[in-house]
């Protein structure tokens, strides 16, 4: 399926293709604070429809993830990194995707403050 998102104001839009199984919420110092459910997809399944230099990157603790946001309305649109496997991944906030029904999509708590 394809999917359509963006922040706030429309600075950062982004197209993702992949099925939407279920959520990831996590409680580490960051997510607890943005509150996104996370959904997980290829990075090349995830295409910016809006120029790159248009987000901001924010890394914290051991900086494997980048956190990218919109710098004007500052919703945290996704997230990228290399998975176990070095495969690079997305982490697309779902609550940034246009007319999805959120309370139909299972969510997963992961403790990250245990990281």
């Amino acid at each position: 399926m394809q999917y359509t998102g963006s922040c706030q104001c429309g600075q950062v839009a982004f197209d993702a293709e992949g099925e939407i199984e279920s959520a990831l919420s996590c409680n580490c110092s960051m997510c607890a604070r943005r509150a996104s459910l996370l959904w997980f997809v290829p990075r090349d399944k995830l295409v910016l429809r809006t120029p790159e230099a248009a987000i901001a990157t924010y890394t914290f603790n051991k900086h494997h993830i980048q956190h990218r946001f919109c710098p004007t309305c500052g919703i945290h649109v996704f997230g990228e990194a290399a998975d176990p496997q070095g495969n690079q991944v997305a982490a697309v906030n779902l609550r940034c995707i246009e007319g999805l029904d959120l309370s139909a999509i299972p969510v997963h708590a992961y403790d990250g403050r245990a990281l």
